[in-house]
């Protein structure tokens, strides 16, 4: 009697049927096209479909809504966001993948930008711009802190890495609190969508992900650049006194002690103790801000 033969993975399909985040449909464009993931542009390439999902769904994809996605790689995220109607702009630095995403994503409206995402104007976006995006590592924070500046960008909803998310939605008093966490409070809310094994992408990363969205409140007042400078230098050494820090940058130790005392704030207390409003406080008394 013959047994019926187990069902095909995905990963047996052939490769040109395969979902384009298949492992197999990615290792077959990747040595199609000759490509290698650069391991400098922090290429790791999403091939879990229930992961892709749940960042479209969180970020808010739906139809009509403008979308910017930053390093497409594949165009794997890219098409799922698409299909949910959403209006994408992705941006894209790596000159090699230029017809790699012309077979993936040629049969879409997506509006691919070739450049350094460091360089882009976030000024000219639409307004009601979603990000939703597999950021690199490596630029991470520097991405974030344009994003938050851009009063067009109403959300972020990215793949960072576990610690970048716990340090982002940290509050004062605990471990991972700093300048991150502050400016992040300062522009709106944070919530940790999921975390993300490192088998979610091909090559594997060596860290664990997290999924966080960033919710920005553009009613709120941008704050001063002047009082980012200063949250920036109060955390610097965030374990070190408050105190110590703003001597550091050139703040009078009489004037501190009396902003302090004035405050009811603690002589000794460690930067990474103080509320926002307690340092928004502070920047007052010591003329930083108005």
């Amino acid at each position: 009697m013959k047994h019926p033969a187990p069902p095909a993975s995905q990963d047996d399909a052939p490769a040109t049927s395969a979902p384009l985040y298949s492992p197999a449909r990615v290792r077959e464009l990747l040595t199609r096209h000759g490509l290698k993931p650069t391991k400098s542009l922090g290429q790791n390439f999403l091939i879990d479909g229930n992961i892709l999902r749940a960042i479209a769904e969180a970020g808010g994809a739906a139809p009509g809504v403008p979308v910017l996605e930053i390093g497409p790689g594949l165009g794997v995220l890219t098409r799922e966001i698409h299909s949910r109607g959403a209006q994408v702009t992705t941006l894209e630095k790596d000159e090699r993948l230029r017809a790699v995403l012309a077979e993936t994503l040629g049969d879409t409206d997506v509006q691919i930008i070739w450049g350094d995402a460091l360089d882009f104007d976030y000024a000219g976006l639409p307004a009601g711009t979603r990000v939703i995006a597999n950021l690199p590592y490596y630029i991470t924070g520097l991405l974030l802190s344009r994003f938050m500046r851009a009063p067009a960008i109403v959300s972020a909803t990215v793949l960072v890495q576990k610690e970048v998310g716990q340090r982002l939605a940290a509050k004062p008093g605990t471990d991972n609190y700093g300048f991150l966490s502050a400016i992040a409070a300062l522009y709106g809310s944070v919530r940790h969508v999921r975390d993300v094994p490192k088998g979610a992408f091909l090559p594997a990363p060596d860290v664990t992900s997290s999924v966080i969205r960033l919710d920005f409140d553009r009613d709120r007042p941008a704050p001063e650049p002047e009082f980012l400078k200063f949250i920036e230098a109060a955390l610097h050494h965030r374990r070190k006194t408050l105190r110590n820090n703003l001597r550091m940058i050139g703040h009078d130790g009489e004037a501190i002690d009396a902003a302090l005392a004035d405050l009811n704030i603690r002589a000794d207390v460690r930067a990474e103790d103080v509320a926002l409003g307690d340092l928004r406080d502070m920047a007052v008394k010591l003329g930083v801000i108005r």
